[in-house]
């Protein structure tokens, strides 16, 4: 059932770490150095995150030379995002009455 794989791709959305890693590939392709240095954490740390977005199509790769390059999977994957942050000014907005 859909719900199933909905609630799956929620769970890897609600890592903050894979969010920026999403947001950094956002506009332009990034290689795991790249990454790693703009989010301070390890090669290797960015590697897991990156397999798990790979995994459910979040994010895609191609092989440039000796270096991999992310880019966002789709523009679908963006435009959830983008509505999730507008449901919380929303909702913000909503706290403020």
């Amino acid at each position: 059932m859909l719900s199933n794989e909905l609630a799956e791709l929620f769970s890897i959305l609600g890592d903050p770490t894979r969010l920026r890693i999403l947001s950094l590939v956002r506009d332009e392709e990034a290689s795991v150095q790249a990454l790693s240095e703009n989010l301070e954490i390890s090669h290797s740390a960015v590697s897991h995150q990156l397999r798990l977005l790979r995994a459910h199509r979040l994010v895609r790769s191609r092989r440039e030379g000796r270096n991999v390059l992310y880019s966002l999977g789709d523009q679908c994957v963006w435009d959830l995002l983008r509505v999730g942050e507008s449901h919380l000014v929303h909702r913000g907005n909503e706290d403020d009455e």
